[in-house]
């Protein structure tokens, strides 16, 4: 019957555990008994969570099984897991008390064959393929002749000697090597910085910035060569702004990085080959080219030869030309010589009549009537020279200072000291009417200053610019 207190009962000597005590049991024995184990499964639900641990499931036709991989462990992936992919996962079986359930911490997991890898390849070719990284239409054109060339591939390899001698060969060219690891943990990264890290170079600066990169490597397996398929790598090269030539591999070989680039390249050396022309051959091209350009130049003076030629055949000749010229010339020679001696005749009559008008008595006549003018408007003068009624017994009053003749009381007032001009001088004055202050006296004249009106003087009589013939 049931009870309602739980009480020991007689012969039952198993006692009550707590849930806790008996999920613990069950972890010890779960991780005790599956403490390595290999699971073949389909990943489902796969995510990264912010502190870089990895939660996923693995599934097939019969059961699933949560599996949990720690940060450490997931940094040492070889690719990136994805939902549908195939693998085989290597950790040990535990349980989570939590929710009661059992997982797989994966230490390790690897593609379940090559069928699988290729799955994983071709499913991210579509997605990237989806988000039109591979269009022809975004790929950039190869600089003809590149002055820089940036190569990223092993620092040790045998395929940088290849790429350096083959450059050397055909068009030596400046070279700059970014070392990388191209296969193995952290490959893809390193490929996807040197990628980047040549499109960030700016021009002129210490280091030269390509114009044209090569993203090179040796031939190898599809798991080798599984780097130049890391979504990384394919993004850098898609998103690189110089023109790259992808070489990975040999001819038979194809990453997602050859369909990223802007042109795949069977082999590096043929990558070599591919970037720079046959020097020699610019040289033969270029002396072709002068060798044509000056034919072409020597045949083109020959035909304006032939041309100028061929008119000057139809030209007339010089003597019918120049016979007209000549003849019309002459004619105006001789009416030249005419109308000279006419000119000559008419200036010698004129100078003639000339002559005749410039005889002596004309001239004395000419001169005589002249004086008389000169004599007249001389006298003209004298009679409107203000001085001339000081003889007369009148005086000139001006300012002291000179000046105009005053000839109002208003205009002596406002001058104050005067000059009265008399016949024989002047004589200094200050006007005094009563109601102005006396004036201080002005300096007295030099005692060399000239006194009196000037006398009149009569002009000198001019001589005769002519004397008798």
């Amino acid at each position: 019957m049931g009870r309602l207190v739980a009480e020991p009962v007689a012969g039952d000597n198993a006692l009550a555990m707590s849930v806790g005590e008996l999920a613990f049991k069950l972890k010890r024995m779960v991780e005790g008994e599956f403490g390595h184990v290999r699971l073949r499964g389909e990943i489902s639900g796969w995510k990264r969570v912010a502190s870089g641990h990895c939660y996923m499931a693995l599934k097939d036709d019969q059961a699933v099984i949560d599996g949990v991989i720690w940060k450490g462990s997931a940094a040492r992936l070889a690719f990136v897991p994805q939902d549908g992919v195939e693998v085989i996962a290597t950790g040990k079986l535990t349980t989570y008390p939590g929710r009661s359930k059992y997982q797989i911490v994966i230490d390790r997991m690897e593609l379940a064959g090559a069928g699988a890898l290729m799955a994983l390849l071709e499913k991210l070719k579509a997605k990237l393929a989806g988000e039109g990284l591979f269009d022809a239409a975004a790929k950039k054109p190869l600089p003809f002749m590149p002055q820089v060339i940036g190569v990223v591939t092993s620092g040790t390899g045998a395929v940088i000697r290849d790429i350096l001698h083959r450059l050397e060969d055909r068009c030596p060219t400046h070279v700059v090597v970014w070392p990388v690891k191209v296969q193995g943990e952290g490959s893809a990264a390193e490929i996807a910085a040197a990628v980047r890290g040549f499109d960030a170079i700016a021009p002129g600066g210490p280091v030269p910035r390509p114009d044209l990169v090569i993203v090179a490597r040796g031939g190898g397996s599809v798991e080798d060569l599984w780097s130049f398929n890391e979504e990384v790598v394919v993004r850098a090269v898609a998103a690189c702004s110089i023109p790259i030539i992808s070489a990975v591999g040999h001819e038979t070989d194809t990453t997602l990085c050859d369909y990223a680039a802007d042109l795949r390249a069977p082999t590096p050396t043929a990558a070599a080959e591919i970037a720079v022309p046959v020097l020699a051959d610019l040289r033969l091209t270029v002396d072709s080219h002068r060798n044509r350009t000056e034919r072409c130049a020597r045949r083109y003076v020959e035909r304006g030869r032939e041309q100028l030629a061929a008119l000057a055949r139809h030209l007339p000749k010089r003597d019918q030309l120049l016979g007209p010229q000549r003849q019309r010339a002459d004619d105006f020679g001789q009416r030249l010589d005419r109308g000279l001696e006419r000119r000559l005749t008419i200036a010698r009559g004129s100078l003639d009549r000339s002559g005749a008008a410039l005889r002596p008595a004309t001239l004395e006549r000419k001169l005589e009537g002249a004086r008389a003018r000169l004599d007249a408007t001389w006298r003209l003068v004298q009679s409107l020279n203000p001085d001339a009624i000081l003889d007369r017994g009148y005086a000139r009053v001006t300012a002291r200072d000179g000046g105009a003749t005053l000839s109002s009381a208003g205009a002596t007032r406002v001058a104050g000291a005067l000059a009265l001009h008399f016949r024989d001088g002047v004589v200094e004055a200050l006007v005094d009417d009563g109601s102005a202050s006396p004036r201080v006296p002005a300096p007295a004249r030099p005692a060399d200053a000239p006194r009196g009106r000037p006398a009149a003087v009569r002009p000198p009589a001019q001589p005769t610019l002519f004397h008798d013939l």
